[in-house]
């Protein structure tokens, strides 16, 4: 007679196979995220993975709403940190760095993967949402107290995809052997805070 799964056993398998398949996207690519290479990665019958996810679909979108609410959690708590709203955009802005650094394969989950089913998984739906949020809060911060005039949504994106493309060209190691990211980092925020004449407190 089966073992009668508790709800703990249930969660902490998802999360094996959810692991195992950020995993196996690190190495392999998303193509070697099969349901089968899953259930052989973990040493279960080729079945068992479908116990606990519809299909590979529902299995990348756990994983990337677990990673975006990571990644959203970061950017909160630095720009709680006290200080003007100049510095906890740096704050946010290190944080995102410092996520994406210390976690490439999700990062590259969230931002690098088209899922067309997203729309299918509010939990998904919620965190991406949750993650986009902090993208425009530290400047809305700025605007309001005066250091900065602009859309807030567009001036956002701005610095995102500045940032992003940054951090892409990084971990693909794209960039010349000659150039420190992080001083880089620091030209393109040094640049934007004079393009857009961002008051400094």
């Amino acid at each position: 007679m089966p073992r009668v799964l508790s709800s703990e056993d249930v969660e902490a398998f998802r999360a094996r196979l959810c692991e195992a398949a950020q995993t196996l996207f690190a190495e392999r690519g998303i193509e070697a995220v099969t349901m089968r290479e899953l259930a052989q990665a973990l040493g279960v019958s080729p079945m068992t993975p479908y116990r606990y996810f519809k299909d590979k679909d529902a299995i990348l979108a756990a994983v990337r709403a677990a990673a975006f609410a990571r990644f959203a959690a970061r950017l909160e708590a630095a720009m709680a940190q006290p200080a003007d709203p100049l510095h906890r955009s740096r704050n946010a802005g290190q944080a995102y760095v410092d996520f994406a650094l210390a976690e490439p394969q999700a990062y590259r989950l969230m931002f690098d993967l088209s899922q067309p089913t997203e729309g299918d998984y509010p939990e998904l739906q919620g965190a991406i949402v949750r993650a986009r949020r902090t993208m425009t809060v530290h400047v809305e911060a700025m605007i309001q107290a005066g250091q900065l005039e602009g859309d807030a949504e567009l001036i956002g994106h701005l610095f995102w995809s500045v940032l992003h493309g940054m951090l892409m060209l990084q971990l693909t190691g794209k960039l010349a052997p000659t150039i420190d990211p992080a001083k880089l980092r620091t030209l393109a925020s040094q640049t934007l805070v004079r393009g857009l004449g961002i008051v400094t407190p």
